[in-house]
């Protein structure tokens, strides 16, 4: 089995998720290609522990990333930073010629995601992709699936999300995300967006236009130091598109949500797809059921089907049993491990986000902004 052996850079929430993934690597049990987590980078030491006590090929620890990309014995990066790093860094870890896999959004705005996307294009030697797990739930698939064979027919309208309650409490303390200097003008259009925009992306279907309404609900948290903070980005957003289909040439509504307030939620990701041949409806409030709906000129039945553990890549996890998001997290690196080794996607819905799926979600993001700014319709270029 071949090793690509990578480093860490961030070493919060999501470093810690890949790592479990790495743990977990021999639940794979058909893939050639395997990661090794051999240095790990982050400002702040204390996460160091955890990663060192869990990882015995670990050889490199240091809060200098300039000396953590000198290390030759690191062939690819993950990098999990604040979305203000993401330009510096990205170009720094594609510069010194390694292998990336970036949080998105690819930059904290379209200019920085612009010149990340060319220095990708200087080094096409560096196999680079952007994190977004959602896809590769056993249902999505399936939808993907579907979508490939065309099943929908003539596709009539989209709804998809990903709603959670983080800072329903306006009492939670300030953190980076609700912060404009660090997460961006974007708000959770930037942090959330590419798990809602990627099924479509992926689909072929491409934003003509967008409306947008943005809400910034709690104007201020506490600061964590006894005193009170601006919250300076934004909570909610919900985008009404017009999307064209390159396969049947329509145009149909899509309308997507991102909401870091929403009551009666805890972490959920919906898909809804309706055409005039299928339709298809998936939310992880229930990870192991796919709705789908068939229509001939009879009838209309909706039917469920529980999908179990039926995922693109084979685990020893018997197929009776439910998915889970950490299950998601191994899929996507198993996905990035493959296409890195083999040159191309397991197959199209089973492949990471894109540099060019992430320009997209910055024409989109950039859009939504213009249009909640102006109260009016605006073009996607």
């Amino acid at each position: 089995m071949k090793t690509l052996r990578f480093g860490i850079i961030g070493c919060g929430l999501m470093g810690r998720e890949f790592a479990a993934a790495v743990a977990r690597w021999c639940c794979l049990t058909d893939i050639d290609t395997k990661p090794e987590i051999v240095a790990i980078c982050s400002r702040r030491g204390h996460a160091f522990p955890w990663f060192t006590n869990n990882f015995s090929s670990i050889r490199q620890v240091t809060t200098d990333y300039a000396e953590f990309l000198a290390n030759d014995a690191v062939d690819a990066v993950y990098v999990a930073v604040p979305h203000h790093l993401h330009q510096p860094i990205y170009c720094d870890v594609i510069g010194a010629g390694k292998h990336l896999m970036g949080e998105k959004p690819f930059g904290i705005d379209k200019a920085a995601n612009d010149t990340i996307l060319e220095s990708i294009g200087r080094h096409p030697e560096c196999f680079v992709r952007c994190s977004s797990e959602f896809l590769f739930f056993p249902a999505v698939q399936r939808i993907g699936a579907m979508i490939e064979e065309k099943a929908f027919g003539t596709v009539l309208e989209v709804n998809c999300g990903f709603l959670h309650s983080s800072d329903l409490d306006p009492q939670k303390p300030l953190n980076w995300k609700r912060n404009i200097e660090f997460n961006g003008e974007y708000g959770c259009l930037g942090d959330l967006g590419m798990h809602v925009y990627h099924v479509p992306f992926r689909a072929g279907w491409r934003p003509l236009n967008v409306r947008a309404i943005l809400s910034n609900v709690v104007a201020e948290r506490p600061d964590g130091i006894g005193g009170r903070a601006p919250c300076t980005t934004w909570d909610n957003a919900t985008l009404l598109c017009e999307m064209r289909d390159p396969v049947t040439g329509s145009v149909f509504p899509l309308t997507m949500k991102t909401e870091r307030i929403a009551p009666g939620e805890k972490n959920t990701w919906y898909l809804e797809i309706l055409g005039t041949r299928a339709s298809a409806r998936f939310s992880t409030k229930n990870a192991n059921m796919l709705e789908r709906l068939e229509y001939e000129g009879r009838e209309q039945t909706w039917q469920r089907i529980d999908m179990g553990h039926e995922t693109a890549f084979k685990t020893i996890t018997g197929a009776i049993f439910e998915f889970g998001f950490s299950d998601a997290i191994l899929q996507m690196w198993a996905a990035y491990l493959h296409e890195f080794a083999h040159g191309n996607r397991l197959s199209p819905f089973a492949g990471c986000a894109t540099p060019e799926e992430t320009r997209l979600q910055h024409a989109l993001s950039t859009a939504a902004l213009e249009s909640h700014r102006k109260r009016e319709l605006i073009t996607v270029l």
